[in-house]
């Protein structure tokens, strides 16, 4: 369905599908076969603090920070002055690790971004914590147009939507959102190295 509404606006444009996750590889390729588009994983990691029940921050392939906007902009103050050497720690430990599966087979090349429509998709969205995290990544690459294409996603994620994306597509809004899996009757995701090659095969799909 997603699939479907993009291609009424954008099959004729250079466009480029990332996914934020597994499950949105998955979402994504059914949009990418459509739009004969390219289709990557933006890798992240999260940044926890101890006895924070949610991550204070995430890290991005390439280094690019974003703070949890669950924080009010005083508490990530605050939490930056009690934890600094902490956080620093971790982003460097993430980087590395993120780094690693880049040169392991990369998931992502900034060159095929440039000039294009950034279609930003997951299987769905409980905040707008993963799209801050893919807007940072974006920042320094001159894209044409920014799409969030989503199934469902909770109200505070649309809100971010519609600050941060000139287009946005958002087959459900959830008030009270549960988690992501409990929205499918079947959770078949596959594992991660299948995942990968998906994002491989994609050209081979196109119709």
């Amino acid at each position: 369905m997603l699939a479907a509404q993009l291609a009424e606006r954008y099959r004729y444009e250079n466009c480029a599908v990332i996914a934020l996750d597994d499950g949105g590889v998955m979402v994504g390729a059914q949009i990418a076969v459509q739009l004969h588009c390219v289709l990557t994983l933006l890798e992240s990691a999260k940044i926890m603090l101890p006895r924070e029940p949610q991550a204070v921050a995430g890290i991005t392939t390439g280094g690019a920070l974003a703070y949890n906007p669950s924080y009010s902009s005083s508490e990530i103050n605050e939490l930056i002055g009690e934890n600094y050497g902490l956080i620093e720690q971790e982003k460097i430990t993430h980087i590395h690790d993120l780094n690693q599966l880049v040169g392991g087979g990369g998931t992502i090349n900034r060159e095929l971004l440039k000039g294009h429509n950034i279609i930003i998709v997951s299987d769905g969205l409980d905040s707008g914590f993963a799209i801050d995290l893919a807007v940072e990544f974006l920042k320094p690459i001159a894209i044409e147009k920014l799409i969030i294409a989503v199934p469902l996603a909770n109200v505070q994620a649309v809100d971010r939507m519609h600050v941060l994306a000139d287009d946005l597509y958002c087959l459900n809004v959830v008030e009270d959102y549960i988690n992501t899996d409990h929205y499918y009757d079947k959770r078949d995701v596959p594992d991660h190295e299948t995942v990968l090659r998906t994002i491989e095969q994609i050209i081979l799909k196109w119709k």
